[in-house]
């Protein structure tokens, strides 16, 4: 199996590992896209933890216990909240990003959030605001894909009746 594309049971390890430890996160991007249901495929776990060394110290524990191999320099960006981490010495692909493209403030953006089963994830707003900012040619051709989704996705939500 190609460890390379992001699969929803990397998604439950990390979620499950991270509520063990305490960790505050997002997951974003398209990964975060796919966890609400948009029909797409990624390569890695995009996450956006709460900046904060005590939070870091708590990445790191989860991510050893989930056998990535962290050099000394990856823990230290971590638990310093460098802007991006990229780690690819584990079971799978996962970039930290402690200051997404577009998005003002981790508070903001987790009041925003949703939780999808254990799932914290960025509102599908967010990620779109998120890939516009960046710029990224990748990230450009889907953003018509995204917003599309977008209107599903909160339309259906809009449709539910509150229980």
């Amino acid at each position: 199996m190609n460890q390379k594309a992001f699969r929803p049971e990397q998604a439950r390890l990390i979620a499950d590992a991270f509520e063990k430890h305490g960790v505050e996160y997002l997951f974003i991007g398209k990964g975060g896209a796919i966890l609400l249901g948009y029909p797409g495929a990624t390569q890695d776990v995009d996450l956006f933890p709460r900046k904060s060394e005590e939070n870091g110290r708590r990445i790191v524990s989860a991510l050893d216990e989930l056998g990535f191999d962290l050099s000394a320099e990856d823990k230290a960006e971590i638990v310093a909240g460098k802007d991006f981490v990229q780690i690819v010495s584990g079971p799978f692909d996962v970039d930290l990003v402690f200051a997404p493209d577009g998005i003002e403030s981790y508070d903001k953006a987790a009041k925003r959030a949703e939780r999808i089963e254990n799932f914290p994830v960025m509102s599908i707003a967010d990620i779109i605001a998120s890939k516009r900012a960046a710029g990224r040619k990748r990230d450009l051709v889907e953003l018509d894909l995204l917003e599309a989704f977008r209107q599903v996705y909160e339309s259906s939500k809009a449709r539910k009746v509150p229980e």
